[in-house]
């Protein structure tokens, strides 16, 4: 058995960070809580975690920022906690380098299914090979994509999305089959996360004179169109 994946916990409310440990720990995980988001990025520095959560409204630096500030050198999978009615602070965290979101009240199983779900999307697959595509080069035992031969930083949910695509190359994903592929079923009618980012992940991967790999097939999906 190997070690346990160490989920860094912040939140600014004693009691649902209390819960939030109790919850990882009897899924397996080993936590790593912080109270603030200067704490988390301190103990973030200290020992690299497997998986930030991560409340959207803290004293400090609120979720976004962490969000951004960890996203400026790791690529763990990163999911913030929001309010009801915090939906553009969720788009904002979608767009900062954020994996996912969990609504609060959340339930015990689907967070832990969540977050299982992003560890497992995270790992390497040393069982496969190098998609390239006019200059794009995905590689998949490395988990690293470049572009022109340079390298270009995606998230967990960011690289799945792109390999998922570039598997099925020119081939029409609809909006709820990449949905489902990459998030999971209860994600199937979630258009906002995935133009969220698929708009993350052009900017990142396509060139400056307009889209040359993901075409976007209107009110229906996406298909990846390199050669």
């Amino acid at each position: 058995m190997g070690e346990p994946s160490r989920i860094l916990i912040c939140d600014d409310e004693p009691q649902i960070l209390r819960a939030l440990q109790v919850i990882m720990r009897d899924a397996g995980f080993e936590t790593m809580p912080a109270a603030n988001g200067e704490e988390a990025l301190d103990q973030a520095a200290v020992r690299a975690p497997d998986l930030a959560i991560l409340d959207l409204m803290l004293p400090d630096l609120d979720g976004v920022e962490v969000t951004r500030r960890l996203r400026e050198w790791c690529q763990m999978p990163i999911v913030v906690l929001s309010a009801v009615g915090e939906e553009d602070r969720k788009v904002e965290a979608l767009t900062a380098g954020a994996d996912d979101y969990v609504t609060k009240p959340f339930g015990a199983r689907e967070l832990v299914a969540r977050v299982v779900g992003l560890l497992r999307r995270a790992a390497t697959d040393t069982g496969q090979v190098v998609i390239e595509a006019e200059g794009l080069a995905i590689d998949l035992p490395a988990h690293k994509v470049r572009r022109e031969g340079i390298e270009v930083h995606l998230t967990p949910i960011e690289f799945i999305l792109l390999v998922t695509l570039a598997r099925n190359r020119g081939r029409l994903m609809t909006h709820r089959a990449l949905l489902v592929e990459v998030w999971g079923v209860e994600y199937e009618s979630d258009l906002r996360t995935l133009r969220t980012h698929v708009a993350n992940l052009r900017r990142k991967i396509e060139p400056p004179d307009g889209p040359r790999y993901v075409r976007t097939d209107p009110g229906v999906g996406y298909r990846f169109v390199g050669e």
